[in-house]
Formats: C-alpha cells, structure tokens, sequence
C-alpha cells in the first residue's frame, strides 16, 4: 500500500505530467528526475506505476516510462467522452439531488465559478471543473466521478490553451443554463445544454493541439497557465 511520501511523489509528477513540463512522447529519465525531487527511484516507481493506469505515462518493458503524447485524435475521443459521461452525470443528478444540493451547487457557481476576470487560465479551469465535479458527485455514481475527475487530468492543458474570451462568455451562459435546468428538474434541457457545452469539432481540437505542442516547446507551459483573464 502506499505511504504518504509516495502519495506526495504521485501528486508532484503527476502535476508535471497534466502540464506538459515534462514533454510529450519524451522518455523519462529516471535518475534526473528522482534527483530533482530528492527521492529514491523505488517510490518513484511506484508512483510511476500509477500514473502508468491512469494514462498519463506509457511503459515500454526494456526502455522504460514515456511522457504521453500530445495528438489530436486522443484528445478528440477523451472531449467526446467526457461529453457522453457528463451527460449522463447531469441527467443522474437530476433524477436524484435533493433541492437543497442543487441549491449549494448553484450557490458554490455563483459563489466561486462566475466572475474569473483577473483570474490566470490556470485557476479559471479549475474553478469550472469544480461546477462540474459538483454535479458529477450529485449523480451518486462513484465511478463516473472518478473517470471524470481523470477525464479531467488529461485533457486540463489543451482546456488551458483554447480558453478564449469568446469561450468563457459562452461557458458562463452555458454553466447558467445548466444550473436553472437542474433546479427545475428539466432534464431534457439540461442535457442538451451540457452536451453543447463540452462538445469540440476536430478542427477546434487540432487548433488547440497546436498551439499546445508549440507553447510547450516555444514558452513553456508556465507561461498558457499563468496568463491573466483579463476580460470575462
């Protein structure tokens, strides 16, 4: 079982691995990366290992771990099915939150996940993932919650490069729409909502993508996820 210091060795690769510090397709070097985090390569390991089963390294027996690759048609299938579980999450939601869960949901919205100006892109997304984690644990199915929240990892910096201003003003109605859909018990609506909300184009993706690769190795990832919103 792991202890904490491999729980805190997971979460530390792990955040280099969601922002593309470490680049995608490179192999990892084990040694340097342990030295960095000033930890032994058995914890490490295991660490690895984990982030192996949650698709965010690749394993190759006799050559070791690798960085995912950044390419258009992986990150097409995880928007296209992130968009099949959120449906599903909203519609469950709708069918068994009480009203006063709906109402704490709406209440953390407005709260925390409507005005980002002058937020970086970085905790904006965090801030919309969280509306939408919300309404995945209000579906009652741990599974879908948890297949969400790695949904989530995966696909969180190509969130950070196509976030626009355009898409923000939408992303707001969107949330709005969902949240009054929700309350009224609309099912229907809600659903077709959010299924408007999370859907992508293969152009879009592929834009994104790259714009991605190039940030990644022109900027640096720092440089997408520390960039201030400025109108929202």
């Amino acid at each position: 079982m792991a202890g904490p210091r491999v729980d805190d060795i997971y979460d530390q690769v792990k955040a280099m691995a969601v922002s593309f510090r470490l680049r995608p397709g490179d192999r990892l070097n084990e040694v340097a990366l342990s030295k960095e985090l000033g930890v032994s390569r058995t914890p490490l390991r295991e660490a690895l290992n984990r982030l192996v089963a949650e698709r965010l390294f690749d394993f190759r027996p006799g050559q070791g771990f690798f960085c995912r690759p950044l390419d258009a048609q992986s990150v097409y299938d995880l928007f296209e099915l992130r968009q099949i579980i959120e449906v599903a999450a909203v519609r469950a939601a709708c069918a068994k939150a009480t009203d006063q869960e709906l109402k704490a949901l709406e209440q953390e919205l407005y709260d925390t996940g409507i005005d980002i100006t002058g937020l970086t892109v970085e905790e904006a997304v965090a801030r919309d993932e969280v509306f939408h984690i919300g309404i995945a644990r209000l579906s009652g199915n741990r599974e879908l919650l948890q297949t969400l929240s790695r949904i989530n990892d995966r696909i969180r910096y190509i969130r950070w490069v196509s976030m626009t201003a355009d898409r923000i003003h939408r992303s707001k109605d969107q949330h709005k729409g969902v949240m009054n859909a929700m309350l009224e018990r609309n099912t229907d609506e809600a659903e077709r909502i959010m299924g408007a909300h999370i859907s992508r184009r293969m152009d879009q993706v592929q834009d994104a993508v790259r714009q991605g690769i190039s940030s990644i190795y022109m900027e640096g990832p720092d440089e997408i996820a520390t960039r201030i919103i400025e109108e929202a």
